[in-house]
């Protein structure tokens, strides 16, 4: 038995052996290495926690691949600064006085209440703000 376990390791596939015992050490590095890097780059508070649980082969990266945050800090900043302008674009118009209702800039009268937010141009029928001395559409002055 030993003669044929001799022949069979020979100095070239033990090298070959050997490359492949790196390469799975390599990857199993580079696994815990992606799982630390990834963790903080989407914001996870235990990031720690997950290089640790990447320590045990495989399953610990099948387990972050799984429960990982779904998406990047990065992009859920971005995400939360698109809403915030977004809220103040819609504010930009204005809100009823007496209902809080959304109101635009073409607005006369509120569409919830019925309460009147704007006056109107006696020439052309524009909406005005109230502290306008003339209407920029047509230039009439108003009193």
């Amino acid at each position: 038995m030993s003669k044929y376990l001799s022949e069979l390791m020979s100095p070239q596939l033990m090298a070959v052996v050997y490359l492949f015992i790196a390469f799975l050490v390599a990857l199993y590095a580079l696994s815990v290495a992606y799982v630390v890097i990834d963790a903080r780059r989407r914001g996870a508070q235990a990031w720690a926690l997950w290089a640790i649980v990447a320590l045990i082969p495989c399953v610990g990266l099948v387990a972050y691949l799984v429960l990982r945050p779904n998406s990047y800090a990065a992009d859920r900043a971005e995400q939360e600064l698109d809403v915030a302008l977004r809220e103040r674009e819609l504010l930009q118009y204005g809100s009823c006085p007496a209902c809080n209702g959304p109101i635009e800039k073409d607005f006369i009268v509120c569409p919830v209440c019925n309460t009147q937010v704007r006056n109107v141009c006696p020439s052309c029928q524009k909406p005005l703000d109230a502290h306008w001395k003339v209407c920029p559409y047509c230039r009439t002055h108003i009193q």
